[in-house]
């Protein structure tokens, strides 16, 4: 089965992102895997210390793609898998892609402030041309109207 990654992070533009995906998914008859990576500087403190932000960090994680799963699940009849990696971002997405052969598509969500698309999409999109699967980026605004008629 052919999945679409997407990056679960604190960003805005994941929000559309996620929605993309899914809405691909269930018109494609795909699957959704969702991503999440934790930078190693959240953990330099003593070790004690680190690793219980770090199980803080993974309590996070699991909250925030709990609510998207249940709204792919409920509305779009996706079920999605959760992957968390640690390390810089963009080598994780990279290394996901590259370990996972069944991820058809990488979908990212671009920001809207005029600082640009954000660091995700600018790093990967220079990676673009090393990479297995084709990048969809996905605007930060559009609605979900605009969306529902794209997928």
């Amino acid at each position: 089965m052919r999945k679409f990654l997407v990056v679960l992070d604190d960003s805005r533009e994941c929000l559309n992102a996620m929605r993309f995906a899914a809405m691909r998914a269930s018109h494609t008859g795909g699957g959704v895997e969702i991503l999440s990576v934790i930078p190693p500087d959240e953990f330099n403190h003593w070790i004690g210390v680190g690793d219980i932000m770090r199980e803080e960090a993974r309590e996070r994680i699991h909250a925030h793609f709990e609510v998207f799963a249940k709204w792919m699940r409920d509305r779009q009849n996706v079920d999605p898998e959760l992957v968390i990696r640690e390390g810089e971002p963009v080598t994780e997405i990279i290394a996901q892609v590259q370990d996972d052969s069944e991820i058809g598509v990488l979908v990212l969500g671009a920001g809207t402030d005029k600082k640009g698309p954000g660091p995700l999409v600018t790093q990967l999109t220079r990676n673009a041309g090393s990479l297995p699967v084709p990048i969809t980026i996905v605007p930060g605004d559009l609605s979900k109207d605009r969306l529902e008629a794209i997928t």
